[in-house]
């Protein structure tokens, strides 16, 4: 079962379960039950997740809107991606920095930076 693997800590199950929050594909439309599944998966160093926590920051869908925090997740998508995603994320993350202080940004690169010790000394 799904929801059982995305609780046992399956980062791909968490995702996919943040999806169907997030569509209402299955179960009730829910932005903060889709955030937090995700945000579950983008911990565990799921890239799409990692992204998509970003977004939901950014447009604040479940979640406080927060530019900081959705430059933070973004740059961490955007160095854990590959290829097309790579660029993807980054440019997202580019766009949002328009909007953003040099003080904003300087401390989501902080934390962004922060958070890449964290969960690497996690493994």
């Amino acid at each position: 079962d799904l929801r059982k693997a995305a609780e046992l800590g399956s980062p791909t199950a968490q995702n996919l379960l943040g999806h169907m929050y997030f569509e209402g594909q299955g179960l009730e439309k829910s932005y903060e039950e889709a955030a937090r599944w995700y945000r579950k998966a983008a911990e565990q160093g799921d890239t799409v997740s990692q992204f998509i926590v970003g977004f939901t920051f950014e447009k604040g869908l479940g979640v406080t809107q927060d530019y900081v925090q959705a430059h933070m997740w973004l740059n961490i998508a955007a160095a854990h991606a590959t290829g097309n995603d790579q660029q993807k994320y980054g440019a997202e993350r580019d766009e949002l920095a328009r909007l953003m202080t040099p003080e904003q940004i300087a401390e989501a690169q902080r934390l962004a930076r922060e958070w890449k010790v964290i969960s690497a000394s996690q493994r």
